[in-house]
Protein backbone atom coordinates (compact mmCIF):
# COMPACT_ATOMS: atom_id res chain seq x y z
CA UNK A 1 0.00 0.00 0.00
CA UNK A 2 2.17 2.87 -1.54
CA UNK A 3 1.32 6.52 0.45
CA UNK A 4 -1.28 8.32 -0.61
CA UNK A 5 -0.32 11.41 -2.67
CA UNK A 6 -0.50 14.76 0.27
CA UNK A 7 -2.81 17.48 -0.31
CA UNK A 8 -2.02 20.88 -0.25
CA UNK A 9 -3.94 21.53 2.88
CA UNK A 10 -2.66 18.79 4.54
CA UNK A 11 1.22 19.58 3.44
CA UNK A 12 0.43 23.25 4.83
CA UNK A 13 -1.23 22.29 8.08
CA UNK A 14 1.96 20.29 8.42
CA UNK A 15 4.29 23.12 7.70
CA UNK A 16 1.99 25.43 10.21
CA UNK A 17 2.46 23.38 12.69
CA UNK A 18 6.24 22.29 12.54
CA UNK A 19 7.41 26.20 12.03
CA UNK A 20 5.13 28.38 12.45
CA UNK A 21 2.96 27.29 16.18
CA UNK A 22 5.92 27.99 18.25
CA UNK A 23 5.92 31.61 16.57
CA UNK A 24 2.45 32.66 16.29
CA UNK A 25 2.75 36.16 16.44
CA UNK A 26 4.99 36.22 14.09
CA UNK A 27 3.45 36.79 9.81
CA UNK A 28 4.55 35.07 7.27
CA UNK A 29 4.20 36.27 3.41
CA UNK A 30 2.63 34.17 1.17
CA UNK A 31 5.64 33.55 -1.06
CA UNK A 32 7.18 32.41 1.76
CA UNK A 33 5.03 29.73 1.71
CA UNK A 34 4.80 29.08 -1.68
CA UNK A 35 8.51 28.42 -2.17
CA UNK A 36 8.70 26.19 1.35
CA UNK A 37 5.03 24.04 -0.58
CA UNK A 38 6.88 24.47 -3.87
CA UNK A 39 9.55 22.15 -2.61
CA UNK A 40 7.01 19.16 -1.53
CA UNK A 41 5.27 19.34 -4.99
CA UNK A 42 3.02 21.78 -4.61
CA UNK A 43 1.67 24.41 -7.38
CA UNK A 44 1.74 27.87 -6.31
CA UNK A 45 -1.96 28.09 -7.12
CA UNK A 46 -2.55 25.41 -4.77
CA UNK A 47 -0.92 27.24 -2.20
CA UNK A 48 -2.69 30.17 -2.65
CA UNK A 49 -5.82 28.11 -2.30
CA UNK A 50 -5.15 26.46 0.29
CA UNK A 51 -4.03 29.48 2.63
CA UNK A 52 -7.19 31.07 1.35
CA UNK A 53 -9.53 28.10 2.34
CA UNK A 54 -7.73 28.18 5.68
CA UNK A 55 -8.15 31.77 6.20
CA UNK A 56 -12.20 31.69 5.80
CA UNK A 57 -11.89 28.63 8.61
CA UNK A 58 -10.61 31.12 10.92
CA UNK A 59 -7.13 29.29 11.09
CA UNK A 60 -5.25 32.74 9.30
CA UNK A 61 -5.40 35.94 9.56
CA UNK A 62 -4.63 37.53 6.28
CA UNK A 63 -2.68 40.95 6.19
CA UNK A 64 -1.28 43.09 3.66
CA UNK A 65 1.87 45.14 4.42
CA UNK A 66 2.79 47.21 0.79
CA UNK A 67 2.70 44.98 -2.07
CA UNK A 68 2.97 41.82 0.28
CA UNK A 69 0.21 39.30 1.77
CA UNK A 70 0.99 37.94 4.74
CA UNK A 71 -0.49 35.18 6.85
CA UNK A 72 -0.84 34.72 10.71
CA UNK A 73 -2.05 32.13 13.27
CA UNK A 74 -5.51 33.53 14.60
CA UNK A 75 -6.13 32.43 18.19
CA UNK A 76 -8.50 29.53 16.59
CA UNK A 77 -5.65 28.32 14.46
CA UNK A 78 -2.79 28.03 17.40
CA UNK A 79 -5.61 26.15 19.55
CA UNK A 80 -5.93 23.80 16.40
CA UNK A 81 -2.72 22.98 15.95
CA UNK A 82 -1.75 23.23 19.11
CA UNK A 83 -3.89 20.27 19.79
CA UNK A 84 -2.54 17.81 17.58
CA UNK A 85 1.19 19.19 18.16
CA UNK A 86 0.66 17.03 21.60
CA UNK A 87 0.21 13.70 19.56
CA UNK A 88 2.62 14.59 16.22
CA UNK A 89 5.53 15.43 18.90
CA UNK A 90 4.84 12.44 21.06
CA UNK A 91 6.88 10.37 22.15
CA UNK A 92 4.24 7.10 22.16
CA UNK A 93 1.66 8.50 20.26
CA UNK A 94 0.06 5.57 20.28
CA UNK A 95 0.19 4.98 23.49
CA UNK A 96 -3.07 4.53 26.12
CA UNK A 97 -4.63 3.73 29.05
CA UNK A 98 -6.34 0.48 30.31
CA UNK A 99 -9.56 0.97 29.62
CA UNK A 100 -12.18 2.51 26.88
CA UNK A 101 -14.24 6.04 27.00
CA UNK A 102 -17.53 6.31 24.99
CA UNK A 103 -19.33 9.22 24.21
CA UNK A 104 -22.96 9.83 22.27
CA UNK A 105 -24.15 12.98 21.44
CA UNK A 106 -27.28 14.98 20.30
CA UNK A 107 -27.09 18.15 17.66
CA UNK A 108 -29.64 19.94 16.15
CA UNK A 109 -30.03 18.86 12.64
CA UNK A 110 -29.89 22.76 12.12
CA UNK A 111 -26.05 22.89 13.18
CA UNK A 112 -24.62 20.52 10.71
CA UNK A 113 -21.18 22.57 10.99
CA UNK A 114 -20.91 22.07 14.57
CA UNK A 115 -21.92 18.32 14.44
CA UNK A 116 -19.13 17.91 12.06
CA UNK A 117 -16.63 19.78 13.62
CA UNK A 118 -17.55 17.27 16.53
CA UNK A 119 -16.99 14.18 14.62
CA UNK A 120 -13.91 15.56 13.46
CA UNK A 121 -12.67 16.68 16.81
CA UNK A 122 -13.48 13.22 18.16
CA UNK A 123 -12.14 11.02 15.54
CA UNK A 124 -8.71 12.86 15.64
CA UNK A 125 -8.79 11.52 19.55
CA UNK A 126 -9.08 8.14 18.31
CA UNK A 127 -12.88 7.93 18.37
CA UNK A 128 -14.93 5.75 15.97
CA UNK A 129 -18.51 5.11 15.78
CA UNK A 130 -19.90 1.85 17.07
CA UNK A 131 -23.39 1.52 16.69
CA UNK A 132 -26.09 3.96 16.98
CA UNK A 133 -24.84 7.00 17.58
CA UNK A 134 -22.21 5.51 20.09
CA UNK A 135 -18.39 6.73 19.75
CA UNK A 136 -15.70 4.56 20.95
CA UNK A 137 -12.04 5.15 21.74
CA UNK A 138 -9.73 3.41 23.56
CA UNK A 139 -8.24 4.58 26.85
CA UNK A 140 -9.08 7.79 29.09
CA UNK A 141 -9.51 10.82 27.05
CA UNK A 142 -9.65 13.95 28.34
CA UNK A 143 -12.73 15.29 26.49
CA UNK A 144 -12.63 18.62 27.84
CA UNK A 145 -9.04 18.87 26.36
CA UNK A 146 -9.52 17.20 23.27
CA UNK A 147 -12.69 19.44 22.48
CA UNK A 148 -11.58 22.79 23.37
CA UNK A 149 -13.31 25.69 22.84
CA UNK A 150 -15.82 23.78 20.60
CA UNK A 151 -16.71 22.89 24.08
CA UNK A 152 -18.44 25.68 24.63
CA UNK A 153 -20.35 25.98 21.86
CA UNK A 154 -22.54 22.41 21.99
CA UNK A 155 -25.77 22.77 23.68
CA UNK A 156 -26.22 21.72 27.35
CA UNK A 157 -26.62 18.57 27.34
CA UNK A 158 -25.40 17.55 23.91
CA UNK A 159 -22.80 15.02 25.25
CA UNK A 160 -23.14 12.47 27.40
CA UNK A 161 -19.42 10.60 28.16
CA UNK A 162 -17.90 7.61 29.97
CA UNK A 163 -15.00 5.63 31.06
CA UNK A 164 -15.13 2.14 30.97
CA UNK A 165 -13.96 -0.71 31.55
CA UNK A 166 -14.25 -4.87 29.47
CA UNK A 167 -17.19 -7.07 32.17
CA UNK A 168 -15.99 -10.36 31.79
CA UNK A 169 -18.35 -12.52 29.56
CA UNK A 170 -18.70 -9.83 27.27
CA UNK A 171 -15.53 -9.24 25.48
CA UNK A 172 -15.35 -5.99 23.26
CA UNK A 173 -13.22 -7.58 20.41
CA UNK A 174 -16.33 -7.48 18.10
CA UNK A 175 -16.85 -4.26 18.57
CA UNK A 176 -13.11 -3.21 18.14
CA UNK A 177 -12.90 -4.93 14.72
CA UNK A 178 -16.31 -3.14 13.73
CA UNK A 179 -15.62 0.29 14.38
CA UNK A 180 -11.82 0.30 12.91
CA UNK A 181 -10.36 -1.57 10.06
CA UNK A 182 -7.11 -3.52 11.56
CA UNK A 183 -5.46 -4.09 8.60
CA UNK A 184 -5.73 -1.19 6.82
CA UNK A 185 -4.24 0.43 10.11
CA UNK A 186 -1.06 -2.22 9.85
CA UNK A 187 -1.30 -1.54 6.38
CA UNK A 188 -0.43 2.24 6.80
CA UNK A 189 1.73 2.12 9.01
CA UNK A 190 3.66 -0.82 6.90
CA UNK A 191 3.33 2.27 4.08
CA UNK A 192 4.92 5.19 6.09
CA UNK A 193 7.82 2.57 7.02
CA UNK A 194 8.75 1.77 3.41
CA UNK A 195 8.52 5.43 2.33
CA UNK A 196 10.63 7.09 4.87
CA UNK A 197 13.21 3.71 5.20
CA UNK A 198 13.92 4.65 1.04
CA UNK A 199 17.09 7.33 1.89
CA UNK A 200 15.88 8.87 -1.49
CA UNK A 201 12.52 10.18 0.37
CA UNK A 202 15.03 12.33 2.46
CA UNK A 203 16.00 14.41 -0.24
CA UNK A 204 19.20 15.71 -0.88
CA UNK A 205 21.13 18.50 1.29
CA UNK A 206 19.17 21.65 0.76
CA UNK A 207 15.74 20.37 0.56
CA UNK A 208 15.31 19.52 4.64
CA UNK A 209 12.55 21.71 4.53
CA UNK A 210 10.24 19.80 1.83
CA UNK A 211 10.89 16.46 3.76
CA UNK A 212 10.37 17.33 6.93
CA UNK A 213 6.80 18.88 6.04
CA UNK A 214 6.19 15.83 3.68
CA UNK A 215 7.13 13.57 7.17
CA UNK A 216 4.88 15.46 9.30
CA UNK A 217 2.26 15.63 6.72
CA UNK A 218 2.40 11.67 6.30
CA UNK A 219 2.62 11.38 10.05
CA UNK A 220 -0.51 12.81 10.75
CA UNK A 221 -2.32 10.87 8.22
CA UNK A 222 -1.03 7.66 9.97
CA UNK A 223 -2.22 9.57 13.53
CA UNK A 224 -5.43 9.90 12.15
CA UNK A 225 -5.81 6.05 10.91
CA UNK A 226 -4.05 4.45 14.24
CA UNK A 227 -5.88 5.56 17.16
CA UNK A 228 -3.40 3.64 19.49
CA UNK A 229 -5.81 0.62 20.18
CA UNK A 230 -3.95 -2.12 22.86
CA UNK A 231 -1.76 -4.26 21.65
CA UNK A 232 -4.18 -7.52 22.30
CA UNK A 233 -5.95 -6.62 19.08
CA UNK A 234 -3.66 -5.68 16.76
CA UNK A 235 -1.83 -9.12 15.87
CA UNK A 236 1.92 -10.32 16.16
CA UNK A 237 4.59 -8.12 14.86
CA UNK A 238 2.81 -4.86 15.00
CA UNK A 239 4.64 -2.44 13.44
CA UNK A 240 3.46 0.86 15.10
CA UNK A 241 6.88 0.94 17.49
CA UNK A 242 9.00 0.68 14.34
CA UNK A 243 7.04 3.90 12.91
CA UNK A 244 7.79 5.68 16.26
CA UNK A 245 11.52 4.93 15.89
CA UNK A 246 11.99 6.30 12.38
CA UNK A 247 9.95 9.53 12.53
CA UNK A 248 11.72 10.62 15.71
CA UNK A 249 15.22 9.96 14.28
CA UNK A 250 14.15 11.16 10.58
CA UNK A 251 12.37 14.35 13.25
CA UNK A 252 15.89 15.10 15.16
CA UNK A 253 17.99 14.99 11.78
CA UNK A 254 15.43 17.11 9.72
CA UNK A 255 14.70 19.64 12.53
CA UNK A 256 17.56 22.36 12.16
CA UNK A 257 18.32 22.74 8.63
CA UNK A 258 14.72 22.37 8.18
CA UNK A 259 14.14 25.48 10.53
CA UNK A 260 16.95 27.14 8.95
CA UNK A 261 15.56 26.74 5.40
CA UNK A 262 11.96 28.14 6.76
CA UNK A 263 13.85 31.01 8.64
CA UNK A 264 15.72 32.06 5.02
CA UNK A 265 12.68 32.03 3.46
CA UNK A 266 11.13 34.01 5.95
CA UNK A 267 13.50 36.83 5.74
CA UNK A 268 14.52 36.78 2.09
CA UNK A 269 12.21 39.95 -0.13
CA UNK A 270 13.49 38.00 -3.44
CA UNK A 271 9.75 35.38 -3.47
CA UNK A 272 7.34 37.70 -4.33
CA UNK A 273 4.55 37.11 -2.39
Amino acid sequence: MPVQSRPPKQLLLALLGDQVLDLPDQPVRAGAFIAALEGAGVAEPATRMALDRLARRGVLERRRRGREIEFALTADGVEMLGEAADRVRGSNPFHREPGWTLVTFSIPEGRRDLRHRLRAALTWEGFAPVRDGLWLAPGRVELVAALGHLADRLPEGAIAAFHAREIDGFPIAASVRQAWDIENIRATHRAFIDTWSDPRTVAEPGAALAASTMLVADWLALLRVDPGLPSAYMGEDWPAPESVALYQRLRAELAQPARAEFEDLTRSRAVAG
